[in-house]
């Protein structure tokens, strides 16, 4: 299933949801593992989404 995110600060405010995924994973891995593991898939998943986006065009002022 695919989903649209709206994020305001675009790929910035993506990368920052990664991170906290990240870091949440990491403080639950003893507590819960299961969890630990799908925030991490989550992240994951986010971060493929991002590579396959197109690289951002650069317009020039002349």
């Amino acid at each position: 299933m695919a989903t649209l995110l709206h994020l305001p600060g675009g790929t910035r405010d993506a990368t920052e949801l990664i991170e906290a995924l990240l870091v949440a994973a990491q403080a639950r891995e003893t507590t819960a593992p299961t969890l630990a593991a799908r925030w991490r898939q989550l992240a994951n998943d986010i971060g493929d989404a991002l590579d396959a986006l197109p690289p951002p065009r650069q317009e020039h002022n002349q």
